[in-house]
């Protein structure tokens, strides 16, 4: 039961962000994450461009 204990006391005494943090940190992310979508669809047609340009030339 101890451990139990510790555990609520450890969430309550956590300092949580507020409503207007927790929305920075989701636009963050959507950011972040929409970024290196990008970054990967970009790096796959250039390495499919260059493999079908490869195979083209065989």
């Amino acid at each position: 039961m101890a451990f139990i204990k510790g555990v609520f006391t450890i969430l309550s005494e956590t300092t949580w962000p507020d409503r207007k943090q927790r929305w920075k940190d989701y636009i963050s992310v959507l950011e972040y994450t929409a970024f290196f979508t990008i970054v990967i669809f970009i790096f796959d047609k250039l390495l499919s461009l260059g493999v079908m340009n490869l195979l083209n030339r065989f």
